[in-house]
């Protein structure tokens, strides 16, 4: 589980840890396709194989299973940007294994991406505040150290703030994760890309990571 705030009672993780995965990638599921208001606890006890009031001992409402559920993500995505961030690779090579990471884990986890997208557009404004509390400082502060390594290498332009050029390619990765995820996304990919981008990996890689060092990298 991620490091930041604990959203669960201590008796869920007395719990054995298939039965924990279980629970989250369950609500994962049911929060992704029907969005907060409209998930049901009822079904997400039952598909999960507990009951209801078993939910309610390892959570004290809603709002803490669907934050739990989030942070479920977040941890599998601190642990591959600390891989990433602190390898030896200069940032542009960081930078390509990121946009591969962002297309293949979008593939392979596609319900925990329509679950960021689903949050993303949530009116729920404190339910915003608290993921973006959880999630969105962890790839802030990764993107901007190495960002910040490359214009110490005199890789990236010095010219550009950190943080605004961390925040701009967040957006750019979080935009193709969802563009290999979300129905909507994936029709304005074919739209703009062609309707066989999804079988033009490369292609799409290269010419990301083209638009990237087009903005950031040092001029010779």
């Amino acid at each position: 589980m991620s490091q930041g705030t604990v959203h669960y009672k201590p008796t869920f993780m007395n719990i054995p840890e298939e039965k924990r995965q279980k629970i989250l990638s369950v609500a994962v599921t049911e929060f992704a396709n029907h969005g907060f208001e409209n998930a049901n606890i009822n079904t997400i006890a039952k598909k999960a194989g507990v009951s209801v009031g078993s939910l309610y001992k390892y959570f004290d409402n809603k709002t803490d299973l669907f934050l739990t559920s989030v942070n479920f993500g977040i941890a599998s995505l601190e642990m591959i940007l600390d891989s990433v961030v602190n390898s030896d690779d200069d940032v542009m090579g960081k930078l390509e294994r990121l946009i591969r990471i962002a297309i293949e884990f979008s593939r392979t986890n596609s319900e925990l991406i329509k679950l960021y997208n689903e949050f993303t557009g949530e009116g729920n404004a404190e339910l915003a505040k608290k993921i973006a509390g959880d999630m969105e400082s962890i790839t802030s502060n990764a993107y901007k150290k190495a960002i910040i390594e490359g214009q110490v290498a005199g890789e990236i332009r010095t010219d550009i703030d950190p943080g605004m050029a961390a925040f701009l390619v967040d957006s750019l990765l979080m935009n193709i994760q969802f563009s290999y995820a979300c129905d909507y996304y994936c029709e304005r990919y074919r739209i703009y890309a062609g309707e066989d981008i999804f079988l033009k990996d490369e292609f799409a890689i290269e010419n990301i990571l083209r638009f990237i060092k087009a903005a950031l990298k040092m001029e010779k």
